[in-house]
C-alpha cells in the first residue's frame, strides 16, 4: 500500500505523483515569491555579521593576539588548531539534526547566538583574566567559537540553498561580502590603528572582540526578522546510523564529489600557513597595531573587490574554475611574500592572498551546494565541513612545529606544493553543475 506522505493521485490521470516532486515545485513557487526578501535578509547579514565575523577569521588579528599572549609560534598553532577542531566536530551532528526539519531557520538563529556569545567571552577574558588563566580560557572559547562556526556553515548554507536560486548565489555572495568587506577593511585599520595601538578599554584586542560581537548579533537580528523560509517535505522517519554510513559511500562513490574533496583537504592543509603569514611579515615590519592593520586592510580590500570578480564568474561558468584560480594566485601570492624585502611588496602579497582565499571560500562552500540532489544537501554539508575541519585542525598545528623548528619559508613551501596538489585534483573533475545540466 502506498504511503499517502509520499505519493499522491494525479486526479485527471489516475498516475501516481510523487509528493516530494510536488513540494519542490511548491517550494520553488515560495522562493520566487519571497526572492527579495530573502535576499535582502543575506545581504544585511553579509554587511553587518560578516564584517564582524572578517575580524575574527582573517589570518592577521587571531595569529597575532595569540603570539602576543604566548610568544610561540607552537602556540599559535595550536590556538588555530583549536578552533577547527570545533568546527570538525558540529557539521555532521547538525546536518543530521536538520535533514529531517521543515524548517532551518530556527535551529540556525539559535547556532548563530551561541557563537556570537564565544566572540563576546574572548572579549571578556582579554579584559578580566591574565598570564596562564588567560591563556586557557582563550584557547577553551576558541575550541567551542569553532563548534558554532561548523554548525553556523551546515545550517546557514543549507538555509542559503533553500531560498535562493542557485544561477542568483555568486551574485548575492560577491555583492554581499563586497559591501560587507568594504567595512571590514576599513575596521580592520581602526581595529589597528586605534583600538590595539592605543590599547582601548585597557585591552584593544578585547574592544575588537566586542564590536565583532555587536555588528554580528545586528546581522543575526535582522536575518531573524526578515527571512521567509519554505516548509521542507520530509521522511518522519531518520535513517538510522548504518543507513547514513552507507549514503556517506554513495557520495564517495561520485568521481567528481570524491576528487572535490581530496582538492578541499589539501587546499584546507595549504591554508595551515595563514596563522603564520603575519608573523612572518612581522620580522620585517614589525607587530604594532597599525602595521598588523594595514595588512589586515590589504587583505580584506582585496577579498572585498575579488568577491564580485569570483561571483561573477562562478554564475556563468561554474564554480571550479574560481577555484583553480584562486589557487594560482594563491601560489603566486605566497611566492611574492616568501621573497618580499620592502614593505610594499608585503602589502601586495597580503591583497593577493586575501583575494585567493576569498575565492577558495566562495567555491568551496558553492560548490558543495550543487552536488547531488535536494535532499542530500544537508548531509553532504555535514560530512564536507567535517572533513574541512579535520584537516583544518591537523594543519596548524603541524605548522607551528614546522616554522618552530625549521623557520617560515620551508612551511610556506609545503603550503605552495599542496596547492599544486589542488590544482592537479581540480583539473581531473567535472563541474557539478555541468554533470547535472548533461553538458
Amino acid at each position: 500500500m502506498d504511503n499517502p506522505e509520499f505519493t499522491s493521485q494525479n486526479e485527471e490521470s489516475g498516475a501516481p505523483v510523487d509528493a516530494t516532486q510536488c513540494a519542490d515545485a511548491n517550494s520553488d513557487d515560495f522562493v520566487l515569491a519571497n526572492l527579495k526578501r530573502n535576499y535582502t535578509a543575506h545581504f544585511l547579514d553579509g554587511m553587518l555579521s560578516f564584517t564582524g565575523f572578517r575580524l575574527i577569521a582573517t589570518p592577521t588579528f587571531i595569529p597575532a593576539y595569540l603570539f602576543l599572549m604566548t610568544g610561540s609560534e607552537t602556540l599559535v598553532g595550536v590556538g588555530s588548531s583549536l578552533l577547527q577542531i570545533g568546527v570538525m566536530l558540529s557539521p555532521i551532528l547538525v546536518a543530521a539534526t536538520l535533514e529531517h526539519r521543515r524548517y532551518v531557520l530556527p535551529t540556525a538563529v539559535r547556532i548563530g547566538w551561541f557563537m556570537r556569545f564565544m566572540i563576546l567571552a574572548l572579549a571578556l577574558a582579554g579584559w578580566f583574566l591574565n598570564g596562564f588563566a588567560a591563556i586557557v580560557a582563550t584557547f577553551a572559547v576558541l575550541f567551542l567559537l569553532g563548534i558554532g562556526t561548523g554548525g553556523q556553515r551546515v545550517s546557514f548554507h543549507l538555509l542559503l540553498s533553500k531560498v535562493i536560486p542557485i544561477r542568483r548565489r555568486g551574485r548575492l555572495q560577491g555583492w554581499r561580502n563586497f559591501c560587507g568587506g568594504l567595512i571590514a577593511a576599513a575596521l580592520s585599520y581602526f581595529a589597528g590603528a586605534w583600538l590595539i595601538d592605543s590599547n582601548f578599554m585597557g585591552n584593544g584586542y578585547a574592544s575588537m572582540f566586542l564590536v565583532t560581537f555587536i555588528l554580528s548579533s545586528l546581522g543575526l537580528i535582522g536575518i531573524s526578522l526578515i527571512m521567509r523560509e519554505p516548509e521542507q517535505a520530509v521522511d518522519h522517519k531518520p535513517p538510522v546510523p548504518t543507513a547514513r554510513i552507507a549514503r556517506f559511500s554513495r557520495y564517495l562513490a561520485d568521481r567528481n564529489f570524491r576528487g572535490f574533496l581530496i582538492a578541499q583537504a589539501t587546499c584546507t592543509m595549504a591554508r595551515a600557513a595563514a596563522p603564520f603569514y603575519i608573523l612572518f611579515a612581522g620580522q620585517t615590519l614589525g607587530l604594532d597595531g597599525k602595521t598588523i592593520g594595514s595588512l589586515a586592510l590589504c587583505l580584506m580590500a582585496a577579498d572585498t573587490l575579488a568577491n564580485l570578480l569570483w561571483g561573477r564568474i562562478g554564475d556563468r561558468t561554474g564554480y571550479r574554475l574560481t577555484f583553480m584560480l584562486a589557487v594560482l594566485c594563491w601560489i603566486t601570492s605566497t611566492m611574492v611574500l616568501i621573497y618580499a624585502l620592502d614593505a610594499i611588496w608585503f602589502y601586495v602579497a597580503f591583497a593577493g592572498i586575501g583575494a585567493s582565499l576569498s575565492g577558495f571560500i566562495m567555491s568551496q562552500q558553492t560548490m558543495v551546494l550543487e552536488f547531488g540532489t535536494r535532499a542530500d544537501v544537508a548531509m553532504r554539508l555535514g560530512l564536507t565541513n567535517t572533513l574541512d575541519g579535520v584537516f583544518a585542525a591537523i594543519g596548524p598545528v603541524l605548522g607551528g612545529l614546522l616554522a618552530s623548528h625549521y623557520g617560515f619559508t620551508p612551511l610556506f613551501a609545503v603550503s605552495i606544493a599542496l596547492l599544486f596538489a589542488t590544482l592537479i585534483s581540480l583539473f581531473r573533475i567535472r563541474d557539478p553543475r555541468s554533470v547535472q545540466e548533461g553538458d
